[in-house]
């Protein structure tokens, strides 16, 4: 097909698929009764969805344009990321933050609260089939999953309180910053000693290394906004061992966990 057509076929396709987004969005009913109230509202959140559309839209056709064939090649053979990653789903945790270049690095799997529980499967299958020598859990400050948990979630649907029935941490403040990264710290060693039973073959033969850690993108701890403050390592909680575990001494500073000599 030739490039114009090509170019044409992509815009036609996109208006297709917005007014099949607009339509599903319409309301349907035709015994409602009009509001101007109800329907500047619908109206708004037609606008913020098909914006929500426009930007990932945008998005793949810039990414398209900026990478060529060479750059998808090493994808196409296999994966052979560097760590598998459990991180919270929250929109705040930046992946770039751990690895600048992600793609074909980061075996990442996430959901509300960093939980080992409810991905099993996807978990093992990094550390397993993937051979990741790296299992890290990536918490962050400030958790909406943890906040939750802290306190009574009945009223929650039953999906969601299905997941957060996962999380057993302290009951407090949710507003109390420092009950909440006491809790954040809480359950990133509840999902360490869960990843370490499961996974302790590959412990004793020391093929994997399983690091707790917190995304501090608030500052919480006043060491940066956005350090990765690492809690724990197969384990261990204090900072020596943590240390010895890593490999590093007091005379040398804290190196990249992702980097391989």
């Amino acid at each position: 097909m030739p490039a114009y057509l090509k170019f044409i076929h992509s815009k036609i396709m996109i208006f297709f698929l917005r007014m099949f987004m607009l339509c599903l969005l319409l309301p349907g009913h035709a015994d409602a009764k009009p509001n101007k109230k109800n329907q500047a509202l619908a109206m708004g959140e037609q606008r913020q969805i098909m914006v929500a559309v426009d930007h990932v839209l945008d998005a793949n056709k810039d990414f398209v344009k900026q990478h060529s064939k060479s750059y998808f090649l090493p994808f196409i053979k296999g994966q052979n990321p560097k760590a598998t990653v459990l991180g919270c789903a929250d929109s705040r945790v930046h992946t770039h933050a751990i690895d600048p270049h992600p793609d074909g690095d980061l075996f990442l799997v996430r959901n509300i609260g960093n939980q080992i529980g409810p991905v099993r499967g996807s978990i093992e299958y990094g550390v397993r089939h993937l051979h990741t020598p790296l299992l890290l859990i990536l918490g962050h400050t400030m958790c909406g999953a943890v906040r939750a948990a802290m306190q009574d979630y009945s009223d929650m649907s039953p999906d969601i309180k299905t997941e957060l029935d996962h999380l057993h941490v302290p009951w407090g403040d949710p507003d109390n910053a420092i009950l909440v990264l006491d809790s954040v710290e809480h359950n990133i060693n509840d999902q360490v000693t869960e990843a370490s039973q499961l996974f302790a073959d590959e412990l004793n033969q020391r093929k994997l290394m399983i690091v707790g850690a917190v995304y501090d993108f608030r500052n919480d701890y006043h060491l940066g906004y956005g350090r990765l403050v690492i809690i724990n390592v197969n384990g261990a909680k204090d900072t020596a061992s943590i240390q010895k575990a890593l490999g590093f001494s007091g005379k040398r500073p804290l190196k990249d966990v992702f980097t391989k000599k």
